[in-house]
């Protein structure tokens, strides 16, 4: 059976992939979203949700909802000889007028799948067998024997990706095979939920055993060196009097640090851990798929060429980054640094990662401020409601700050910004009229005092 269509085809319904259906959803872009498991993943795995996904799912219309399946991280509760010893990876913040949820949140990895996939129409049990790009869109035979002439393809299919091998593309890096961790799902009896609980090996730095308690219900994640032991000999081992009462998920993790040096292959995309692998070592694998999926969403919605090549320009030098981030924090641990199991470095929040420079960054001041085209556009509260609820949704936006003079027709909503206390002049850093044009998700386009260069900019993103 042969179909053709304009739709796009996203391959994996992991976080990335499912981000990236709500993104063409509501941009009105059609879709197939294709997952080769037959059900749901079921593991906590990626349990952080950094701020500035967090503002992703605010966008998105989630945020209440992941809100209350969440809950902040635990201090953790080290287990010594001689008695405990209490700490924290990061000291918890308060939210500021620019960054209202400045926290690392933890939601498991199976409930973040399930609030991102409701109303999603995933197809469970099948796969993508080969890819053959063609004029003007890519030729598809799925695992059911199923061949569809798709617009675009998509692969969020993970670190074994099925669409990363059909093109070709390396995926380099390390692995590092004797390094290797335990995961697993656990309930249990005869110990609090109050802390992440931790009992160090007898080497500096090192560690016999993690238990960390999961929001949402009475699951633990157990994580260990590996061992021949059962979950409940090895909490045994450390604790007599806790008692493993039920073993979920369960998973074995290698050090396995790779990326590829291409996110765009003709019509055919590479997002999330299809196009970068990490450490577990500081949350950020799984946040930097939603980003990838954010960044590209709307691109794909304008269909303009000029604005996809932006996809592999913005988020390629973002994910080597973060992958260098979560390296070093990995070295740490193997090599038992003091600090290293310290998270309070704020890069890890994904807030102050930027697109400076760029293509679709247009900083017309000749003395920009702190805040520049190619930032995240800050919050900030308002006269009434906050710079978040104007930007929220699948637009792009006019921010008129103390601007009196007319202005065009532009074909994207305008606020002129109702600012009496100054928060959003200090979040922005602007002290004089100012124009500064928002992308479609929330970076900072163009910042000018001319109002043509933001129609010039619209023309640019294929919006006007």
């Amino acid at each position: 059976m042969f179909t053709e269509s304009r739709f796009t085809m996203i391959v994996g319904a992991g976080p990335t992939g499912l981000t990236l259906a709500r993104q063409l959803s509501r941009h009105g872009v059609p879709y197939r979203i294709v997952e080769r498991s037959e059900r749901p993943f079921d593991g906590s795995r990626g349990k952080g949700l950094q701020p500035r996904t967090l503002e992703v799912l605010d966008d998105l219309g989630l945020i209440d909802r992941f809100l209350a399946a969440g809950a902040d991280y635990p201090s953790l509760r080290a287990h010594m000889p001689g008695g405990h010893h209490d700490f924290r990876l990061d000291e918890l913040h308060e939210p500021t007028p620019s960054v209202p949820w400045p926290n690392l949140w933890m939601v498991p990895q199976w409930r973040t799948s399930e609030l991102l996939a409701e109303g999603i129409p995933v197809e469970f049990g099948v796969g993508v067998t080969e890819l053959e790009q063609e004029e003007g869109g890519v030729r598809v035979t799925l695992s059911t024997g199923e061949v569809v002439r798709a617009r675009y393809v998509v692969g969020a299919d993970g670190g074994r990706s099925t669409v990363r091998r059909a093109l070709g593309v390396e995926f380099e890096g390390e692995t590092h095979e004797e390094e290797r961790l335990m995961i697993a799902d656990v309930r249990l009896t005869g110990l609090d939920r109050d802390h992440w609980h931790v009992w160090p090996g007898s080497e500096r730095g090192s560690f016999r055993l993690g238990l960390c308690p999961l929001p949402g219900g009475d699951w633990f994640q157990l994580t260990a060196p590996p061992t021949s032991l059962s979950a409940g000999q090895l909490v045994a081992s450390v604790d007599p009097s806790i008692t493993v009462t039920e073993v979920g998920w369960r998973s074995e993790f290698r050090a396995n640090i790779r990326m590829v040096s291409r996110f765009r292959v003709g019509d055919v995309f590479l997002a999330g851990d299809a196009a970068h692998v990490h450490s577990p070592a500081g949350g950020q694998g799984l946040n930097t798929g939603i980003q990838d999926a954010y960044n590209l969403g709307w691109k794909i919605a304008t269909g303009d060429d000029r604005v996809l090549d932006t996809y592999e320009e913005e988020r390629l030098p973002v994910a080597a980054d973060v992958l260098g981030i979560s390296t070093r924090l990995h070295r740490g641990h193997v090599e038992g640094s003091a600090d290293a199991m310290r998270r309070d470095d704020p890069v890890l929040r994904q807030l102050s990662l930027n697109y400076r420079g760029g293509t679709l960054a247009a900083e017309h001041r000749p003395e920009p401020g702190a805040v520049r085209a190619g930032d995240r556009a800050p919050d900030s509260p308002l006269a009434e409601g906050r710079v978040f609820d104007l930007l929220r949704g699948p637009h792009a936006t006019l921010l008129a700050f103390d601007w009196a003079g007319p202005l065009p027709e532009f074909t994207v909503p305008i606020h002129h910004l109702q600012d009496p206390k100054g928060y959003a002049a200090r979040a922005y850093d602007i002290d004089e009229p100012t124009l500064v044009l928002v992308r479609p998700d929330n970076y900072i386009g163009c910042v000018t005092r001319d109002p043509a260069d933001v129609t010039a900019y619209l023309k640019q993103i294929a919006v006007l």
